[in-house]
């Protein structure tokens, strides 16, 4: 088992154990994967249709393609890992991320939009949730839950300085000049960063994610025997319904509130929201691992739900920006837990399997969450329509959550 194997030699305590500066390299990928990938399109949303007055459905139904081609690229990272090693992923997902950000800045038509969209895919795959979980797996072991919530807290970072500096970056230099600053701030920090603190995993490179002996199962029986598995099922259909509404919410979000309360108070909504984001998943990563995690995502479903309630109902700037804070207060949380889940429910052999998988076909659901969120807009008038029904797949995801099937841990993917 990996504990055998590592637990014996790999003191994951230690403040002086390599594997918290992978931490951090880790938190700063995040930063620049969910600002430039991620929080970024409800920028782009926004910027695109000022400048060149395209529809929001067009532009959204990009951002689905987007998703959708990162989905099929992330649902190989394990592999693409095990082949060429942390290091280079890391690297390759930087550069990508880096030149799509540069051709989004240069988009003059829409196929051009398409295509800085198939671009910014790769960057994603190589900086996002299936990279992170993957790459700290190599690292950690019984840590590993905290290892991965300290690290996805780029993740909300990314949100709270990247949409308001991009926004200004903007105003000040236009977007071309905006995105281009962005990408070579990126690769100059981070390419160093990881050449310099990314090395060899301990073990000498023998323990790949969810592989932890030569009898450990390949990663296509691990996918058939999930996608039979009916609590994998569950709590990958659950947050597949969740993350469809909170990424379609999350990138209307400036287009929704900015003939509201402002393009600046919009700006700021989104960060408030992203700094909730970090604020939950601390407070959580202090007690998660003696909570029924299962519950805990049910009573998040639930919470957004409220908020968007509230945000659908209110004119009211401040009661606004208080229910896109409460929005955010699960958000982070809601990326960090379906990991823990897979840990605690599942042989951890397959844990960087099951994350990938996961992870894809949860992208494949929230890929069409912005472009069904932004045709529902276009044919109804209003977001009144798109964001109730983004109420309804909370609390369905809320009840699916709570479903386990057998109640003992999951004894699939153990053989071959």
């Amino acid at each position: 088992m990996l504990d055998d194997t590592r637990g014996t030699s790999i003191d994951e305590t230690s403040a002086r154990y390599d594997g918290w500066r992978i931490v951090a390299v880790c938190f700063l990928v995040a930063t620049f994967g969910w600002g430039l990938g991620f929080y970024g399109q409800s920028v782009y949303l926004a910027e695109l249709h000022r400048l060149h007055g395209w529809p929001a459905s067009l532009i959204s139904l990009a951002t689905t393609f987007f998703y959708l081609f990162g989905a099929l690229l992330v649902a190989f990272v394990s592999e693409a890992i095990r082949a060429f090693g942390p290091r280079n992923c890391l690297l390759g997902g930087i550069i990508a991320m880096a030149a799509a950000a540069v051709v989004i800045g240069q988009v003059a038509a829409p196929w051009q939009l398409y295509a800085a969209n198939a671009l910014l895919a790769f960057g994603w795959a190589g900086t996002s949730l299936g990279i992170i979980t993957n790459t700290l797996g190599l690292w950690f072991n019984k840590k590993r839950g905290m290892a991965i919530s300290l690290a996805l807290n780029g993740a909300s970072f990314g949100g709270i300085v990247g949409v308001p500096l991009l926004v200004a970056a903007i105003a000040r230099f236009g977007f071309s000049g905006a995105m281009m600053a962005a990408a070579m701030t990126m690769l100059v920090l981070m390419v160093p960063v990881i050449l310099l603190l990314v090395g060899r995993p301990p073990g000498h490179g023998a323990i790949a994610v969810g592989e932890a002996t030569a009898e450990a199962p390949s990663a296509s029986h691990v996918r058939a025997q999930a996608l039979r598995d009916f609590g994998f099922l569950s709590v990958t259909i659950a947050f597949a319904l969740v993350l469809f509404a909170q990424v379609g919410f999350i990138v209307h979000l400036i287009a929704f509130l900015d003939p509201v309360i402002g393009r600046g108070q919009a700006a700021t909504a989104v960060a408030l929201l992203t700094a909730m984001a970090v604020v939950g998943r601390v407070l959580f990563s202090t007690v998660i691992d003696r909570l029924n995690q299962r519950l805990a995502s049910a009573l998040s479903f639930v919470s957004q739900a409220l908020a968007l309630a509230i945000i659908i109902n209110s004119r009211n700037e401040m009661l606004l920006i208080a229910a896109c804070a409460l929005f955010g207060f699960s958000v982070g949380n809601l990326i960090t837990l379906p990991s823990l889940i897979v840990q605690r429910e599942f042989d951890p052999r397959s844990f960087g399997v099951l994350i990938s998988l996961m992870t894809a076909i949860n992208q494949v659901a929230y890929a069409f969450g912005p472009g069904v969120i932004g045709l529902l807009r276009d044919a109804s008038g209003s977001y009144a329509l798109p964001f109730y029904g983004c109420i309804g797949l909370e609390l369905i995801a809320a009840i699916l959550i709570m479903v386990r099937g057998k109640g003992r841990r999951a004894k699939i993917l153990t053989s071959t």
